[in-house]
């Protein structure tokens, strides 16, 4: 590894830190603004319903909310670089632990559904850019921009119906069959767990389950990738290397899906880092649509339920994640694509 692609990576690192720092500052001071006094940030604290006058002066005691805002500030975000967000006054344990119970759910769906969505969106791009101004061209067009137009509760509610409701093919909601017993937690994550303990029957349960909510987070993304792809792929197909490959006898079916393709998916890289916001934003509603108890459904419950403890946990939580995948995109771009300009 030379040296400037490690300032690269430390560059990008601390672009990503920064990010980070400012997007939990933003958060506190938008949350701070809803209650600017300290008796009222506490009674956001607290949770909806009745709390009395002690109760909330503790909870100002506990967090520091009479300190001055800066000093508020640098407290929130010490507790978070501690692994503190919170004691969350719906489910009386610390946030923490419920995003440490949620997260992994929704990991497992957005994780395999960004690896369908891009083998799907490299196949079918590369499909309209062999098949370009034919019909084949037409119909990914046309099925890619559906889908990409279409809000997520409505491809969610289509696949549901269709393949849960109408042709009884798969489960409708829910994680797992209600009646196996769940085995040991783990790792934090079903499959793993399931895996670990080998109990098939429970994890083939939770494949079933999770077929439905990933094909319409993967639907949701697919799309962009398709139309970068497709582009990509037009002007690799133009260059004279790949001409040159057709010269030496390469058949055009080969040269499309090996070299074209190839060298066309190299910008698909720093486009999962997008993709992975949408899907995890189009899980917050598949989820809630197939009752299936990952992060999104906890962030609608939040909502609902006007839990601004959870609400300002999973904020922050999504956009580390998110941050993260940018940081790794970024850092897989320079190191695949030697023409990018590192210093």
């Amino acid at each position: 590894m030379n040296s400037a692609l490690i300032l690269y990576i430390i560059r990008r690192t601390i672009y990503a830190v920064v990010s980070l720092l400012f997007i939990i500052t933003i958060v506190y001071l938008l949350i701070h603004a809803v209650a600017p006094s300290p008796l009222a940030l506490a009674k956001v604290y607290a949770g909806p319903g009745h709390t009395s006058k002690s109760q909330l002066l503790a909870i100002i005691k506990e967090y520091d909310l009479n300190a001055p805002l800066p000093n508020q500030v640098l407290n929130y975000i010490s507790n978070i670089f501690h692994g503190n967000l919170g004691f969350d006054p719906s489910f009386h344990r610390p946030e923490i632990d419920l995003i440490g119970r949620y997260l992994p759910r929704t990991l497992e769906l957005v994780i395999p559904a960004l690896l369908f969505s891009m083998l799907l969106g490299l196949y079918t791009g590369a499909f309209g850019a062999s098949k370009r101004r034919k019909a084949g061209d037409q119909v990914v067009k046309g099925v890619y921009l559906v889908t990409w137009a279409s809000p997520p509760f409505l491809v969610a509610i289509f696949l549901q119906v269709f393949f849960a409701y109408d042709l009884h093919l798969l489960p409708a909601t829910g994680l797992v069959n209600p009646v196996l017993l769940t085995p040991k937690d783990v790792t934090g994550f079903p499959l793993l767990d399931a895996l670990i303990a080998g109990d098939f029957t429970y994890f083939v349960s939770l494949i079933h389950h999770m077929i439905l909510p990933v094909v319409a987070i993967g639907l949701l993304s697919f799309g962009i990738i398709t139309r970068l792809t497709r582009a990509s792929m037009l002007d690799t197909m133009e260059s004279e290397y790949f001409k040159l490959g057709l010269m030496k006898g390469i058949s055009r079916k080969r040269a499309v899906y090996t070299v074209a393709l190839r060298n066309a998916s190299i910008p698909i890289v720093t486009l999962l880092a997008l993709t992975f916001g949408y899907a995890v934003a189009g899980a917050v509603v598949v989820e809630d649509i197939f009752s299936y108890h990952g992060m999104g459904w906890f962030i609608v419950y939040a909502i609902t339920n006007l839990d601004y403890i959870a609400i300002l946990g999973t904020t922050i939580i999504i956009a580390i994640s998110i941050i993260i995948a940018n940081l790794a995109a970024d850092i897989l771009y320079g190191v695949l694509d030697p023409r990018v300009k590192l210093e």
